[in-house]
Protein backbone atom coordinates (compact mmCIF):
# COMPACT_ATOMS: atom_id res chain seq x y z
CA UNK A 1 0.00 0.00 0.00
CA UNK A 2 1.27 3.51 -0.86
CA UNK A 3 1.38 6.51 1.41
CA UNK A 4 0.75 10.15 0.59
CA UNK A 5 3.87 12.15 -0.16
CA UNK A 6 4.55 14.54 2.73
CA UNK A 7 3.87 17.67 0.65
CA UNK A 8 0.48 16.27 -0.44
CA UNK A 9 -0.41 15.51 3.18
CA UNK A 10 0.38 19.13 4.04
CA UNK A 11 -1.62 20.33 1.01
CA UNK A 12 -4.59 18.25 2.25
CA UNK A 13 -4.59 20.34 5.42
CA UNK A 14 -4.87 23.49 3.25
CA UNK A 15 -7.67 22.22 1.00
CA UNK A 16 -10.37 24.68 0.08
CA UNK A 17 -14.03 23.75 -0.25
CA UNK A 18 -15.46 20.41 -1.24
CA UNK A 19 -13.53 17.56 -2.79
CA UNK A 20 -14.68 15.71 -5.89
CA UNK A 21 -15.07 11.94 -5.46
CA UNK A 22 -15.28 9.99 -8.72
CA UNK A 23 -16.20 6.33 -9.17
CA UNK A 24 -17.20 4.30 -12.23
CA UNK A 25 -19.96 1.78 -12.80
CA UNK A 26 -19.52 -1.72 -14.19
CA UNK A 27 -19.73 -0.32 -17.74
CA UNK A 28 -17.03 2.27 -17.07
CA UNK A 29 -19.44 5.23 -16.85
CA UNK A 30 -18.01 7.79 -14.41
CA UNK A 31 -19.96 9.36 -11.57
CA UNK A 32 -18.60 12.38 -9.69
CA UNK A 33 -19.93 13.99 -6.53
CA UNK A 34 -18.94 16.95 -4.39
CA UNK A 35 -18.19 15.88 -0.83
CA UNK A 36 -17.62 18.13 2.15
CA UNK A 37 -17.57 15.47 4.88
CA UNK A 38 -14.04 14.18 4.32
CA UNK A 39 -10.95 13.43 6.36
CA UNK A 40 -7.50 11.91 6.13
CA UNK A 41 -7.60 8.83 8.36
CA UNK A 42 -3.89 8.14 7.98
CA UNK A 43 -1.20 8.61 5.33
CA UNK A 44 -2.70 5.73 3.32
CA UNK A 45 -6.42 6.48 3.59
CA UNK A 46 -8.77 9.32 2.62
CA UNK A 47 -12.30 8.91 3.99
CA UNK A 48 -15.53 10.31 2.57
CA UNK A 49 -18.65 9.93 4.72
CA UNK A 50 -21.55 8.25 2.94
CA UNK A 51 -24.30 10.60 3.92
CA UNK A 52 -26.38 10.54 0.74
CA UNK A 53 -24.62 8.22 -1.74
CA UNK A 54 -26.68 6.46 -4.40
CA UNK A 55 -24.73 5.76 -7.60
CA UNK A 56 -21.49 6.20 -5.66
CA UNK A 57 -22.44 3.49 -3.19
CA UNK A 58 -23.49 1.11 -5.97
CA UNK A 59 -20.22 1.72 -7.82
CA UNK A 60 -18.10 1.12 -4.73
CA UNK A 61 -19.96 -2.07 -3.84
CA UNK A 62 -19.45 -3.26 -7.44
CA UNK A 63 -15.68 -2.89 -6.99
CA UNK A 64 -15.02 0.54 -8.49
CA UNK A 65 -11.71 2.23 -7.93
CA UNK A 66 -11.96 5.95 -7.45
CA UNK A 67 -10.29 9.30 -7.19
CA UNK A 68 -10.47 12.27 -4.85
CA UNK A 69 -9.68 15.65 -6.39
CA UNK A 70 -9.04 18.68 -4.21
CA UNK A 71 -7.67 22.19 -4.49
CA UNK A 72 -5.72 24.11 -1.86
CA UNK A 73 -6.32 27.63 -0.64
CA UNK A 74 -3.30 28.59 -2.78
CA UNK A 75 -4.87 27.12 -5.94
CA UNK A 76 -2.78 23.94 -6.24
CA UNK A 77 -4.75 20.87 -7.31
CA UNK A 78 -4.15 17.26 -6.34
CA UNK A 79 -5.76 13.96 -7.31
CA UNK A 80 -5.50 10.80 -5.23
CA UNK A 81 -6.46 7.51 -6.89
CA UNK A 82 -7.00 4.05 -5.46
CA UNK A 83 -9.33 1.27 -4.47
CA UNK A 84 -12.25 2.08 -2.21
CA UNK A 85 -13.48 0.10 0.78
CA UNK A 86 -17.08 0.60 1.95
CA UNK A 87 -17.00 0.29 5.74
CA UNK A 88 -20.04 0.07 8.02
CA UNK A 89 -18.09 -0.74 11.18
CA UNK A 90 -14.58 -0.86 12.55
CA UNK A 91 -11.98 1.80 13.40
CA UNK A 92 -12.29 3.86 10.19
CA UNK A 93 -16.09 3.92 10.46
CA UNK A 94 -15.90 4.86 14.16
CA UNK A 95 -13.47 7.67 13.34
CA UNK A 96 -15.82 8.98 10.62
CA UNK A 97 -18.67 9.10 13.11
CA UNK A 98 -16.55 11.40 15.32
CA UNK A 99 -16.03 14.12 12.67
CA UNK A 100 -19.11 13.70 10.46
CA UNK A 101 -21.72 16.32 11.47
CA UNK A 102 -24.54 14.77 13.49
CA UNK A 103 -27.09 16.36 11.13
CA UNK A 104 -25.93 13.84 8.48
CA UNK A 105 -26.63 10.08 8.70
CA UNK A 106 -23.08 8.73 8.14
CA UNK A 107 -24.30 5.42 6.71
CA UNK A 108 -20.75 4.24 5.99
CA UNK A 109 -17.17 5.37 5.46
CA UNK A 110 -15.84 5.23 1.90
CA UNK A 111 -12.12 4.69 2.49
CA UNK A 112 -9.96 5.41 -0.55
CA UNK A 113 -6.63 3.59 -0.24
CA UNK A 114 -3.81 5.61 -1.82
CA UNK A 115 -2.29 4.01 -4.94
CA UNK A 116 -1.44 7.00 -7.15
CA UNK A 117 -1.12 10.75 -6.55
CA UNK A 118 -1.01 13.59 -9.07
CA UNK A 119 -0.49 17.33 -8.95
CA UNK A 120 -2.01 18.57 -12.17
CA UNK A 121 -0.59 16.29 -14.88
CA UNK A 122 2.52 15.45 -12.85
CA UNK A 123 2.51 12.01 -11.25
CA UNK A 124 3.90 12.19 -7.72
CA UNK A 125 3.32 8.56 -6.73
Amino acid sequence: MAILPEDVGKAWEKRKGAVVLTTVDKDGVPNSIYATCVSKYDEETIVVADNYFDKTQKNILAGSKGSVLFITDEGASFQIKGRIEYLKDGPVFDDMKKWNPTKHPGHAAAALKVEEVYSGAKKLL
